[in-house]
């Protein structure tokens, strides 16, 4: 795959970004894990001048922080993917095989019908398995991204980014 023909990567956030696993203090506020590992691919993915967002159907303060930590824009409050997806494709102007769509569950199957290039989790839903054109050995939250990029779109990213 070539990195240089890519414009946009769309992001679920539980299930990819996290383990999909959510922790609750008696306050009622919500904690996720996310790999830190995966910051360096949003690195990256700058350098390359590629737009990286998250599409999230969950409106949440935590999805907004790892977005503003990662520098990434995060889309929440989404009912239909499909649609906001198709709004900033529009919007920009991109063809599909100029968009990655990475998503683990049933609600980002419609979007990825807009993207050129799909991936998912190896722990996502068996729909999204079944119509994803790549199933990772990263588990959601496990440098999903950091995989994406060094496995599949061969960056060394020690190389691209320090050396």
């Amino acid at each position: 795959m070539d990195i240089s023909k890519i414009k946009l990567f769309a992001l679920d956030f539980d299930g990819v970004l996290t383990d999909n696993k959510v922790f609750l203090n008696e306050n009622g506020e919500e904690f996720v894990s996310c790999s830190r590992g995966d910051g360096i691919a949003f690195d990256a993915l700058r350098k390359f001048n590629i737009q990286a967002i998250i599409l999230s159907t969950e409106k949440n303060r935590v999805v907004s922080a790892r977005a503003k930590k990662l520098q990434i824009e995060a889309i929440q409050g989404i009912e239909n993917k499909k649609d906001k997806l198709q709004e900033i494709i529009s919007k920009n102007q991109l063809e599909k095989d100029e968009v990655v769509f990475i998503g683990n569950d049933i609600n980002d199957i419609n979007a990825m019908s807009l993207c050129g290039i799909t991936f998912c989790p190896s722990d996502s839903h068996q729909l999204v398995k079944e119509v994803v054109k790549i199933i990772l050995e990263s588990k959601g939250g496990d440098n999903v991204m950091r995989e994406v990029l060094e496995k599949y779109f061969k960056i060394d990213l020690y190389k691209f980014l320090y050396t």
